[in-house]
């Protein structure tokens, strides 16, 4: 191997390391709040007031009875109510209740608070690079995946 390989190595396992470090932060943060990951994104979308579980299952390639299984359970923990939609009685409709507002206040505090003790004693050019090089990473493998695809 060399030099450069063993560098590009390096960084992809760097690149590795730092995903399941964010991974599992999230996780935690989750955790925290008694919530799972999956719950925490479904509240997320709920919260734009836009949420449409096929919509949300498409994106996320999930499957409908997937986002259902979710949808139950932050109705049992009291998270979100439905009610069915005045425009179009087919469609229900989903918002956080209380309970849910708060969960997600208290999930955005604790993570404000994280963002704060890990980034913002960063240097700005740094940050700047980062995010540069980050793009780019992912901008060429975004156009790899689509011509290895093709």
């Amino acid at each position: 191997m060399t030099r450069d390989e063993a560098a590009i190595h390096g960084a992809i396992e760097e690149l590795r390391r730092l995903t399941d470090v964010f991974q599992e932060r999230r996780r935690r943060l989750a955790t925290s709040c008694g919530i799972t990951e999956q719950q925490w994104r479904v509240l997320e979308e709920i919260a734009t007031e836009h949420f449409m579980p096929s919509m949300f299952a498409r994106e996320r390639e999930s499957s409908a009875a997937a986002v259902s299984k979710v949808l139950r359970q932050l109705l049992d923990k009291g998270l979100v109510s439905v009610s069915v939609s005045p425009e179009d009685g087919r469609q229900r409709q989903y918002e956080l209740t209380s309970a849910g507002k708060a969960v997600m206040k208290e999930l955005r505090r604790r993570r404000k608070r994280a963002i704060a003790e890990i980034w913002c004693d960063l240097a700005p050019e740094s940050i700047d690079a980062f995010t540069r090089f980050g793009r780019t990473l992912a901008e060429r493998m975004e156009a790899y995946q689509e011509k290895d695809e093709a």
